[in-house]
């Protein structure tokens, strides 16, 4: 007889005999909502009790999220002029603040950009000298006014030569002060000094000390890490049932949180749409590039957190998963009686790993069975625990 059985079917098999023998029913009885269950065959059957305490939602489904830096929140260091690195004087990783010195560059092109400035400022003086002289004569009566516009012309446009002469310098790195000195005939500079324009971290190093660079080569970049995203990976089947606008979105094992700004519009070869969030609150705790899991409020929990209200229909509550059965298209938990248990019918509204939130006549104080409940179907069915 064995060898016409397949394994499964004995065990189906043994399973409806140790269940008849233990609560006396026949394989084949089918039993009321309610059935008897004695303490002994309670402990017998190994099933546990978990007690309902009060209506409430699941919080949400957890997600895999990569922590992304905004574009605007990272900057690229780069060569204003073509010369050698001199000198880096910070290291990845550092934290660097607004001005404060990166790396010393010395370049040729920075002398002749202070020699231009010089020689446009000496033209500029002697305009405006010339310009003064010729305002005297004029008023005197002994040249036309024509001269003295032509002198103007003329220092206008060598004052115009200073400022791009100065602009010059000050694209190149130098600050307002040191320019000055410079326009005065000060001693020039040998060497220029690269500055940070922002505060931030060094997050890559792309120089050397004695490496030759060309101009708008990069050098380093720096990461303001205090605003970060999360781009979190939502299956493109469950975008309608999670809250995508005024929902906080929670990291898993951090303190840390965030507010969903915008949904992608293409689906990715693995089927996933990816969720924007904007961290809000403990951003100091991640790092660009990490994953980490976070929770993704349900739709649905945004507009009954806590279940119905009296008189707006059943409350929600959530429960583990192992406590819920089916049986055709209906959904069912096993809540303990003074005599064993009844099969309570419930609506499944959400489910977020190892839990489920479900909707029907449930009440504070109850218990439900929430393993072994396989066994509890079979004999509500009086059956074994097949579907």
């Amino acid at each position: 007889m064995h060898g016409s059985m397949s394994r499964p079917a004995l065990v189906r098999a043994a399973s409806a005999l140790m269940l008849s023998a233990l609560l006396g029913t026949p394989p084949a009885a089918r039993a009321a909502d309610e059935f008897a269950i004695t303490p002994s065959q309670l402990q017998g059957l190994g099933i546990t009790l978990q007690r309902l305490e009060k209506p409430a939602g699941i919080q949400g489904q957890a997600y895999p999220a990569r922590v992304v830096l905004p574009p605007s929140q990272e900057q690229v260091v780069s060569a204003p002029l073509a010369g050698l690195v001199d000198r880096v004087l910070v290291g990845e990783n550092d934290q660097v603040r607004s001005g404060q010195p990166l790396l010393r560059l010395v370049s040729p092109e920075l002398g002749e950009l202070q020699l231009r400035l010089l020689e446009a400022t000496a033209r500029s003086r002697l305009a405006q000298k010339t310009l003064q002289r010729e305002r005297l004569l004029l008023a005197d009566g002994i040249i036309p006014e024509r001269r003295v516009q032509e002198a103007e012309g003329a220092a206008e446009a060598d004052l115009a030569r200073v400022q791009q002469a100065e602009a010059a310098l000050r694209l190149a790195g130098l600050d307002d002060a040191s320019i000055r000195k410079i326009a005065a005939g000060g001693p020039l500079q040998e060497a220029l000094t690269v500055h940070a324009q922002s505060p931030g971290t060094v997050i890559g190093l792309d120089v050397k000390a004695g490496q030759r660079v060309a101009p708008a080569s990069a050098l380093m970049r720096l990461a303001d890490t205090r605003q970060l995203w999360l781009d979190v990976q939502l299956p493109a089947d469950r975008r309608t049932q999670v809250a995508i606008q005024g929902a906080p979105i929670t990291v898993l094992g951090r303190d840390a949180a965030a507010l969903p700004i915008s949904l992608g519009t293409q689906v990715s070869d693995s089927q996933t749409i990816t969720l924007r969030a904007r961290v809000t609150k403990g951003a100091v705790l991640l790092r660009p590039g990490e994953y980490v899991q976070v929770q993704v409020p349900f739709a649905t929990a945004l507009a009954s957190p806590a279940g119905a209200t009296a008189g707006a229909g059943p409350e929600s509550w959530p429960v583990p998963v192992a406590a819920v059965v089916h049986q055709g298209d209906k959904a069912y938990v096993f809540v303990r009686t003074p005599k064993g248990f009844i099969a309570q019918p419930v609506t499944v509204l959400n489910s977020a790993g190892a839990s489920v939130q479900v909707q029907g006549p449930l009440k504070a104080g109850q218990d439900i069975a929430v393993t072994s409940v396989i066994a509890l179907k079979a004999a509500w069915l009086g059956k074994s625990g097949s579907n």
